[in-house]
This record gives structure tokens, sequence and C-alpha cells, in this order.
């Protein structure tokens, strides 16, 4: 069965003016739709949602999908959220959209994404919302404290547990309103955007089609590109400013030579305001390095953020009034605001969405991201397995798996694997956004599209 027309048209031609934007690189790749930490000015790229639309509800979900031991059995609330207002009902066989949510809350996915209730009106469609487990409200175990506690309970989050998830609530809605023969269409970004291709996948029975955008489905130890994530943010930033690439690209050897002077780490910490002192240069280098990452990863308007940087970095003259990390600092301020004080550690919080995502990203979702040697405008440091999994093993007491996803998925030859067994999926990726360099980019078939956008950091639903 083909992709209705109609629907595959509106995906192609939507003009949603929202965007979704992963977080920025750290240690630990964070993927994501929407900024939890840099909130300068509004631009637009989150909308105020109508909740009066919008009905909230829990499902009674089940534990764990694939085993039948007592424990397997439990059950948690799963929160989803469903818009009736423009379904064109059951008799109709009207279709249904519904967003697959990924590593935040149903919350900030409702305020980040603008496609569902762009298209469910011409489309006379039912929105349907879902939260993935260990996300926002959706905690196994009673609470985020218990769900989040250790290896044991972490241990039921993974991608195939989400999908089993959507998959039960998706049927469930189904047999709510009536309505067997209404085609479902999945879709989510980024991480989202790999659920939605892989449930189109394992679950083509459920899902008619699929909307994976800016899904780094590639990116990983089997598939690995052939540029990383800090190719294309040194290459924003080189094309936006030779003179803003080149202060930042010798900015590291300066950084270190400062923080090896007798008190240079209180001179590096009075030079950057940090709100803590500094326990060594990595500590402002990681705090510059997520702020460039993010400035890419979000780099939209009315203000681009990468011109911001970089407009504050050139406007101060190479003197000995402006010194090289003067020019630096004034590019934090102009992304981050003006602060009584920085905290480097801004970016890496303990919050749950972070602590749950560690967990995935030292289980299964093994992102190879380092710095290469044509990732100019950094340091040269190669993604290292070995380092990264003693980490991993450090933290949480269990070895990561970094060949599971390709092997469960089987992506490892992906043009393959979704001629033989996939159709209906729609890619979209902006080539300025990082994680592009994982994405499937070219049309596999006719019912395997890959759109992109030469521009766009990240094409969110729009093309």
């Amino acid at each position: 069965m083909s992709l209705p027309y109609t629907i595959l048209i509106l995906f192609i031609f939507s003009t949603s003016s929202s965007y979704l934007i992963p977080l920025a690189h750290s240690k630990i790749a964070r993927l994501g739709i929407s900024s939890k930490t840099l909130k300068n000015e509004p631009d637009g790229s989150t909308q105020k949602v109508d909740e009066s639309n919008l009905k909230m509800y829990y499902f009674n979900q089940t534990l764990d999908h694939f085993t039948f031991t007592p424990e397997s059995y439990m059950t948690f609330q799963q929160r989803y959220a469903i818009d009736s207002t423009h379904w064109g009902g059951a008799k109709a066989n009207a279709p249904i959209l519904a967003f697959l949510g990924e590593e935040s809350s149903l919350d900030s996915d409702l305020a980040a994404i603008g496609f569902l209730r762009d298209n469910g009106p011409r489309l006379n469609a039912l929105l349907v919302y879902i939260e993935h487990r260990y996300y926002g409200e959706t905690m196994p175990f009673g609470s985020a404290e218990e769900a989040l506690k250790n290896a044991s309970t972490l241990g039921y989050l993974n991608a195939a547990q989400a999908l089993a998830d959507y998959a039960a609530i998706l049927l469930h809605v189904k047999e709510k309103y009536s309505t067997n023969h209404s085609p479902i269409i999945v879709i989510g970004g980024s991480y989202g955007g790999m659920l939605a291709a892989w449930f189109r996948l394992k679950y083509p029975h459920i899902a008619l089609g699929a909307l994976a955008s800016s899904a780094p489905l590639l990116y990983f130890e089997d598939t690995r590109p052939k540029f990383g994530y800090y190719y294309i943010v040194t290459k924003v930033f080189k094309e936006a400013s030779e003179r803003c690439y080149n202060t930042i690209r010798n900015s590291w050897i300066e950084i270190d030579r400062v923080a090896g002077k007798p008190n240079g780490l209180s001179i590096l910490s009075k030079q950057f305001k940090t709100c803590a002192p500094l326990n060594g240069s990595f500590d402002i280098k990681d705090f510059l390095d997520t702020i460039y990452a993010e400035a890419v990863q979000y780099n939209r308007g009315p203000n681009f953020w990468v011109a911001k940087v970089c407009n504050a970095i050139n406007a101060n003259p190479p003197n000995r009034r402006y010194n090289l990390l003067d020019r630096i600092f004034a590019g934090v301020v102009a992304l981050v605001g003006n602060r009584t004080c920085y905290d480097t550690k801004m970016f890496a919080q303990p919050t749950n969405n972070n602590i749950a995502w560690r967990w995935q990203s030292c289980s299964e979702i093994v992102m190879p991201v380092g710095y290469d040697k044509q990732d100019t405008m950094f340091p040269t440091a190669p993604f290292n397995m070995t380092s990264y999994i003693d980490g991993c093993k450090s933290y949480h007491g269990v070895t990561p798996r970094p060949h599971w996803i390709t092997t469960y998925f089987g992506i490892q030859e992906v043009k393959l694997i979704l001629q033989k067994f996939g159709s209906n999926i729609i890619f979209s990726n902006g080539l300025s956004d990082p994680y592009s360099v994982g994405g499937v980019l070219e049309d596999i078939s006719d019912t395997l599209v890959a759109i992109t956008t030469k521009n766009g950091n990240f094409v969110n639903f729009q093309f």
C-alpha cells in the first residue's frame, strides 16, 4: 500500500514556522528537539499551545514487552495527548498523525512541534502526541527517583521498549475511536525521527508511513559517516566568517597558555566571569565547545545564532585593549546573555532528562562523535571507543553495546535494507545540522524519499 498522495504532498510543502532543534553534543552526544538551556530571546521557534484543543490521557503501559517474568507484568502510567478538533472521523477513514516523543517531556514537545497543528486541519487528522518512557511524567516504578535510581531500574529504558509502548498506545487509540481503517503516519525529529523510521520498519501493520526529520540513523560505529558532527560546526562558522573561525581556532592554545601561568586558572575564571573556580582549562574549553555547537544547532532567525556569536567576536578589534579571549568572551555574552556570572556546567546539569539520556547513550545509542583532523576549528581528539566504554562502565556499571542498534534495526546496508523491507518513509535533513552527517540524504526509491535543504540547520517538517 502506498502513502496517500495528499499526505505525501503536504509533508513536502508544509510551511510550519516551528523548528526542531537537537541539543548540542557533549561527552555524551545529546539529541532532542527543543532547547532546555539557551533561551536568550524569543524568536518564534516555539509556539504557545492552545491546550483547550488537547486532552491528556494516561495509558496503563506494560513495563517489559519482551519477557514473561513476573516483574515484566508491572505497569506504569504513560502520558499522551489527543487533539480531535479537526478529525474527519472513523467513517471517513480520516488519518491519524502520531508524534513519537523523544528524550524530553511532552510539555516541551507540544510547544516545539508545529507540523501536526499546521497540517491536522488540512488532512482532517486526529493528532496524537506520546511521551517517551522515563521522560516527563512517564516514569515507571512510581517516580523519577525510583525509575532513574540505578541500572536495574533503568534497564527497561531502550528504543525497542519505547517502540512497543507506541504500538500499544496507537492500537488503543484506534480501538477507542473505533477507527480500524484510518491510516497512521508516525512523525519524529532527531532521536524521535530515528524512532519514527524504526517504527515503520518494525510495525508496518500499524503505521502506513513515517516522517523522520533530522534522524541520524547512520551515526553508529558500524555505519560511521565520512565526516562527523564537528565538521559541520566548523563548516558553518567558517562560511559565516573566516575571521571569526580563525579567532576561535586560535583560542584553544591561548586558553592553555594562560592556564599554564601561575594563578592561570584564576585569570581565566575572571576573564570569563565563571560562577565557580575552574578545575582546569578543560572546564572553559568544554563550555565554549558547547556554546559553538549550540549556536549551529539553533542557528535560526530572526537573529541567527552563529551570526550573533561571530558579530560579537569580530566587533572587538585585535589589539592590546581587546585581546583574543576578550573577543571569545564577547561571543559567549552575545549568545547566552549578559549575566553576573557564567556557569561552565550549565549544559550538563543532572536533570531527569539528562540522566535518562546518559543511560541510553551508555547502553545502545552509542554515537562516535569526536574531533577529527578535518574539524579544523577544534583541537583534534578523535572518538575513542575504549575510553567511552570505560566512562560508561564507571558511571553505570554497565558496558555499552555499540553494535546493537545496527544489529537490531539492520541499518548496516541502509539502501539494501530499506529497499527490501521499507517503504513510505520521508527522511528530511538540513545540511547545516551537524547530525545530518548521519542521516539518509539520498532517495532510495519512490516511497523512500530524502529531502535536504542546503542552508537549513534542522528541516523540522518544513519543506
